[in-house]
């Protein structure tokens, strides 16, 4: 079993729900909207949904918040910046923005499971500028170079 990482919160709201993984080998935690009232996303429109808490990761990771495939699937539910990141030096409210893909308008009621969360562990870089770089079979190909088709 994996090293499980404790990260402190803070409900900033009493009836705001603790990130929680669904499953014991599970990847991601279900996030859930704290809400006093239902949001409606109209079609093609995305909303700002507050989860209640705040969180303190520790240095050298981030928080990346994910769509649900379940609400991908069924709704055309998604996050507009996925993957969302969470740093670690942020304290303010977790919040999600869901953006409705569908046909439909969409609700968010109180409690409702919107994101993952998935914890990761952070690597810094350093960028040195070079007079060229290394040759690879690639090279600049990108942006469909490849095509469709399986080869």
């Amino acid at each position: 079993m994996p090293t499980m990482l404790t990260i402190r919160f803070l409900k900033l709201h009493p009836k705001a729900i603790a990130p929680a993984y669904a499953t014991p080998q599970a990847a991601g935690m279900d996030v859930a909207a704290c809400l006093e009232q239902e949001i409606v996303i109209p079609p093609r429109r995305s909303a700002l949904v507050p989860t209640g808490l705040a969180i303190e990761l520790p240095d050298g990771y981030e928080a990346q918040l994910r769509p649900r495939s379940g609400l991908a699937l069924k709704h055309l539910i998604s996050l507009p910046n996925t993957p969302a990141t969470i740093d670690a030096d942020y304290r303010g409210e977790v919040k999600v923005i869901l953006i409705n893909h569908g046909e439909d308008a969409f609700t968010v009621k109180h409690g409702d499971r919107i994101a993952q969360m998935v914890i990761a562990k952070v690597e810094k870089a350093q960028f040195v500028e070079a007079t060229h770089l290394s040759e690879t079979e690639r090279g600049a190909g990108g942006f469909g170079h490849t095509g469709m088709a399986q080869k």
